[in-house]
């Protein structure tokens, strides 16, 4: 795997970030930074912003306005040099469905430029991991949602990235497959990855190291899960109650006489 960076930079740096759409701000000068080796994980409701931001980190749009580096690279003007060293999984992945699990396999490693020595070891932990090696010689189309899920994630590492983008990964996945999803993640985590995931299950935000809560293109909060569960039974009842009473405040504000 690729060599981590200097501790004291942080793998992501979102300084006052915003994306316009037209007259619409899908994100409003957001910051935040993810320090290498952990799970960081973007909460939040449906339209927050959650996946532009990520698109943005990934390089895929440029912001309107604020600055993104990943590992002190600049995403607008360093945006191949990044491409290198990420992983980017959207919410609609690529997959080939009328190749096999091991074709589709093979073409990522030929779109990442695997040297040939090492590509059999890497089939072999990935496929490994997603416990998917029993399926090599089935299409893609013919798996299951969470084994193409698997599968889109285990083509997303064969290049062994430094970061890896997730953007609600396990939606609408069955909770055997987002249990075994997680523990490659947390494989990976061990293993020195960063991981940026978006998810829309809250259960998969308490695995994270820090959660960031996401609203109205802004973020509310930016906590362990731990300070921003509180006082509250779960997760779930800490967001509602925080994102009920900011839309209080600003029907308040907005209708106030």
């Amino acid at each position: 795997m690729a060599t981590s960076p200097e501790k004291s930079s942080p793998m992501v740096d979102v300084k006052n970030v915003t994306m316009r759409f037209n007259l619409t701000e899908a994100v409003k000068n957001v910051s935040f930074a993810v320090e290498s080796g952990g799970i960081f994980g973007l909460v939040g409701s449906d339209g927050a912003g959650k996946s532009t931001l990520l698109r943005m980190i990934a390089t895929m749009i440029k912001p309107s306005a604020g600055e993104i580096f990943v590992n002190g690279l600049d995403v607008v003007t360093r945006r191949q040099d990044i491409k290198n060293i990420i992983g980017y999984m959207p919410q609609r992945f690529g997959l080939y469905q009328d190749l096999t699990v091991d074709e589709n396999m093979h073409f990522f490693m030929d779109i990442f430029d695997i040297p040939r020595h090492q590509r059999k070891a890497r089939r072999e932990k990935y496929l490994g991991f997603s416990n998917l090696l029993p399926f090599t010689d089935r299409l893609a189309g013919d798996l299951s949602g969470g084994m193409k899920q698997k599968l889109g994630l285990a083509c997303v590492l064969v290049h062994e990235p430094q970061l890896l983008i997730l953007d609600e990964p396990t939606n609408g996945v069955d909770p055997v497959s987002r249990h075994e999803f997680w523990d490659i993640l947390d494989n990976m985590r061990k293993e020195g990855m960063t991981i940026l995931v978006s998810t829309a299950y809250l259960d998969e935000g308490e695995k994270c190291d820090r959660l960031a809560l996401m609203h109205n293109a802004e973020i509310l909060a930016l906590e362990t899960p731990e300070k921003l569960r509180g006082s509250y039974t779960d997760l779930e009842q800490s967001i509602i109650a925080r994102i009920t009473e900011v839309d209080k405040e600003i029907a308040h504000d907005t209708f106030r006489l």
